[in-house]
């Protein structure tokens, strides 16, 4: 039995995907739903998919500056390990900020022209921040700042991409363009980690700093001249009738009593506490653990593993989706190995592993954990296309703060009973809440309209 449903964004007539060369149009579509008239022709969106998966990765790049030159600054300029967590730690108070700020102002005025300005920003502090570190003697609350406002200008972007998702791209495709932005953000964790590492030994910490602001300077002013056309004045989405209900007071109420949307926002909040757990705490296991093991094998094989996983897991969402199966099923079904399988993996750690065994089960857990950008990810997009920015900005902002604290359990946790199998017990309970929440409540039929109706098909 396979469950199919109606929106706005139905695929009448349509199996195809972006990798396929046809273009689409909104006739390929629901003629019916007005917002398909905004829908990307097919080769304006093979350029902004291969663009945005370029300023995912240098977003990374940008954002792990800091920390792969914490030391070095830290030896300058003679901080203690309390100085150095406040800079590091103000990136993520500035990054819960302005999730739901930047999703909303997406869904009114385009997610193209936030992405835009926000590249423009942060691109500019980013190579400003040697300066500012020799400006005079306030250079911890002068990092800290910039850290914050780093993270004010970033919040925007993943919040942003998802109201795109939903403005521009059909139903049957979103998997893959979300999957292709995360994998860009394992890309763009490998450059900075490799290419960084390199500036900093040959060039100085600054270099890094330099590299990266003008990199990203370079890809907002390539956007603005060549797919925004020299445009930077925000323009009101056109033909979307129902977009004025983001603003609506009503209409967020009646969604925060749907328990598909709660559903969805505590999934998603437990798959980030648990990636950003993983990425914070996994380089000291593996130090603790395998003393003599090489850094750059533990740093780099797993985020190379989740590249292809990510591409392909999305793509194979969509097929899937284009094929006639149930959207809903595919979501869970991908949830299910992003969260259920990849808690398996990590489990296995808890027990005595060599080395080359701890590579192999990690890589596969990230690998699987990737899939839940064609799950949870991309079910915002399916229940509220209308505001799903903001409402993605809002289960950003809470998986944010969950991952704050989960990243601070487990430091206790470690620190009381010197045990990594409690920190890995702790992310497989995490995960396994959110999973059987979202398997139980989770749905894919949209929520933002009074009119909908669903069809089952036996």
């Amino acid at each position: 039995m396979a469950d199919k449903h109606t929106s706005g964004d139905v695929r009448n007539g349509f199996n195809g995907s972006l990798l396929e060369p046809d273009v689409y149009t909104a006739n390929d579509c629901d003629k019916d739903a007005p917002e398909d008239q905004n829908l990307w022709p097919r080769p304006l969106a093979r350029k902004w998919i291969l663009t945005l998966f370029v300023g995912t990765c240098l977003l990374y790049c940008a954002r792990m500056a800091m920390p792969i030159c914490i030391v070095s600054l830290a030896r300058h300029f003679l901080w203690s390990k309390v100085d150095c967590a406040l800079v590091l730690g103000g990136f993520f108070w500035g990054y819960c900020f302005t999730q739901i700020l930047g999703g909303h102002a997406s869904d009114r005025v385009g997610g193209e022209r936030v992405l835009l300005i926000s590249a423009a920003s942060w691109a500019l502090i980013t190579a400003g921040t040697p300066v500012l570190a020799h400006l005079g003697s306030y250079t911890l609350a002068l990092m800290t700042i910039a850290r914050f406002l780093m993270g004010l200008l970033q919040g925007v972007f993943f919040p942003s991409l998802a109201s795109l998702c939903s403005q521009r791209v059909l139903e049957g495709e979103r998997g893959f363009l979300m999957s292709t932005m995360h994998s860009g953000t394992h890309l763009g964790t490998l450059l900075a980690g490799g290419m960084g590492s390199l500036m900093l030994d040959w060039y100085g910490w600054e270099s890094v700093f330099y590299a990266t602001g003008f990199l990203s300077g370079l890809w907002a002013f390539i956007v603005w001249q060549c797919l925004l056309k020299g445009e930077v004045a925000p323009k009101q989405m056109g033909l979307r009738n129902d977009t004025h209900k983001s603003l609506s007071l009503t209409l967020w109420l009646r969604l925060f009593k749907k328990p598909p949307v709660w559903a969805m926002v505590f999934a998603h909040m437990c798959a980030c506490s648990t990636s950003y757990t993983l990425l914070s705490w996994l380089p000291m296991y593996f130090k603790e653990s395998f003393p003599h093991a090489k850094g750059w094998v533990y740093n780099v094989i797993p985020w190379l593993a989740a590249i292809p996983s990510a591409l392909g897991g999305g793509y194979f969402a969509d097929f899937l989706i284009n094929q006639g199966y149930g959207v809903l099923s595919v979501r869970k079904m991908m949830q299910f190995v992003g969260m259920g399988v990849s808690s398996v993996f990590i489990m296995l750690l808890s027990e005595a592993v060599t080395f080359p065994s701890a590579v192999s089960l990690v890589s596969a857990a990230i690998g699987a954990s990737t899939l839940t950008s064609g799950g949870v990810s991309v079910n915002v997009q399916d229940l509220t296309p209308s505001c799903a920015g903001a409402l993605y900005g809002f289960m950003n902002m809470l998986g944010a703060f969950m991952g704050l604290v989960m990243v601070s359990l487990s430091g206790y946790l470690i620190e009381v009973t010197l045990s990594w199998a409690n920190v890995f017990s702790l992310i497989t309970l995490v995960n396994a809440a959110g999973l059987g929440v979202f398997l139980i409540f989770g749905d894919a039929r949209r929520l933002d309209v009074e009119d909908y109706t669903r069809v089952v098909v036996i």
